[in-house]
């Protein structure tokens, strides 16, 4: 300090003037970046409609991805592409979208609708019969499934039991395969490709009790249990208007099961928006990346994003109102509502559905609030200008909610209509005041 030609006390007055310029600037400077980098909510984005339609790529996708990531390419809020699609793997689904995005996506960032069947471990070791296309035997291995059989599998073991097609009856006499395993659990992962041969042999198993040796048993009061995922009535793909979804198969399902037996078919559990028990894991995947990228902020809101008002619209406002009740509810009643995904009091008792392993997961979200934006780019398309209020609209329109979803207009009105899913981001940065870091 003396070579400055300072005396101690001036080099004091001078080294604490330093300091305090210092941390001044260093808050400045970190203040806004701590803001930015620590983000209170999260997205939850469906696929279809949204980001594509069918393989084509929706163009305001990757403008819309470009603002969620900085200058790394790294991802600067948590997110979620959940989607009600379940005829491939998790990272099958990740690597399409990282070819559409143009953005590296990571599969624990792609949540199917057979996702949540991982928390059902009383099943995995049980020989389930599962239905739907693509690699189903190792979707269900990969969700933990270990004793599983096919359609395919189960009509080569008894071949004549599929008799619709005459081109594909047995030209020859034959008998069932010897000591075929009872089927104890039935899994729906989406719509077949030969819808004929799917309905004749669950309808088989349901009234066999799993036996198919046994004649049909229809004086029975329960079936075996049966989990179904993907609700859809209807989906868009490339066709102007919407196609037959993995709901449309259930409905079919369960008027056979009602037509045959007189009593309703009853569900174990149902997967898939709007399912409560869908968004409580995504939920959960929101606050795993949170951690994984080590911001300390709790998600305190979840914005979710869809084109389909009778499954992403109602399944998000439905989870919004799980999260405004569940501190005046039981926890343990919350969830055994959520795990059968439609809320009814009647399957309280089914708590132990879900395994007391992931319970302290799910029943415990950081998020209070869970809010909807529609896009007008897929299966909800007005083809006009965006209309502020759709209330009038939307009560008096047709429910293609599941049947055990019950209608209420207050749950297909979204919290915001946009364009597309690039105005949505813009919206949701605007409502945070979220800026991009550079």
């Amino acid at each position: 300090m003396k070579a400055l030609g300072l005396d101690f006390r001036s080099a004091n007055r001078l080294v604490s003037r330093l300091v305090q310029v210092t941390t001044r600037a260093q808050s400045a400077s970190t203040a806004p970046c701590s803001k930015q980098f620590q983000p209170r909510f999260g997205l939850l984005f469906d696929i279809d409609g949204v980001l594509v339609r069918g393989k084509t790529p929706i163009p305001a996708a990757q403008k819309a991805f470009r603002k969620l990531v900085d200058s790394k390419g790294q991802f600067v809020v948590p997110l979620v592409f959940v989607t009600n699609a379940g005829n491939c793997l998790r990272q099958k689904k990740a690597d399409q979208l990282s070819h559409v995005l143009g953005i590296p996506i990571s599969q624990d960032q792609v949540m199917m609708s057979h996702s949540p069947l991982r928390m059902f471990r009383k099943y995995h070791d049980k020989c389930v019969l599962v239905s739907g296309q693509g690699p189903v035997l190792d979707i269900a291995k990969n969700v933990g499934f270990t004793n599983v059989i096919s359609i395919d599998m189960l009509r080569e073991s008894f071949p004549l039991l599929d008799m619709v097609d005459h081109n594909r009856r047995p030209k020859l006499p034959s008998s069932p395969t010897v000591n075929h395993p009872v089927i104890e659990a039935v899994i729906l992962f989406g719509e077949p490709i030969r819808w004929e041969t799917n309905l004749q042999l669950i309808i088989d198993v349901l009234l066999t009790n799993g036996n198919l040796s046994n004649t049909f048993e229809t004086t029975h009061s329960s079936h075996l249990p049966l989990l179904a995922c993907n609700m859809d009535l209807l989906w868009m793909a490339e066709a102007q208007s919407p196609r037959f979804g993995h709901g449309t198969f259930m409905v079919c399902l369960e008027n056979i099961y009602k037509k045959i037996t007189g009593r309703e078919l009853k569900y174990e559990a149902l997967m898939g928006k709007p399912s409560e028990l869908t968004y409580h894991y995504a939920e959960y995947l929101v606050r795993e990346q949170a951690v994984m990228k080590g911001w300390r902020s709790p998600i305190t809101t979840l914005y979710a994003i869809g084109d389909n008002l009778m499954t992403d619209i109602y399944g998000a406002n439905l989870y919004n109102r799980y999260l405004e009740e569940r501190l005046t509810r039981k926890s343990a009643q919350t969830l055994a509502h959520a795990a059968v995904g439609t809320g009814t009091p009647s399957q309280v008792e089914r708590d132990a559905d879900v395994d007391c392993s992931w319970e302290s997961e799910l029943a415990s979200p950081s998020a209070t609030s869970c809010k909807s934006i529609l896009v007008c780019t897929g299966v909800y398309n007005p083809h006009t200008e965006v209309p502020r209020d759709t209330g009038q609209c939307l009560k008096e329109t047709v429910f293609h909610g599941h049947r055990d979803f019950h209608f209420d207009p207050a749950l297909v009105e979204p919290g915001s209509v946009v364009r597309d899913v690039d105005d949505a981001v813009q919206l949701i940065f605007e409502m945070e005041k979220f800026a991009t870091p550079v």
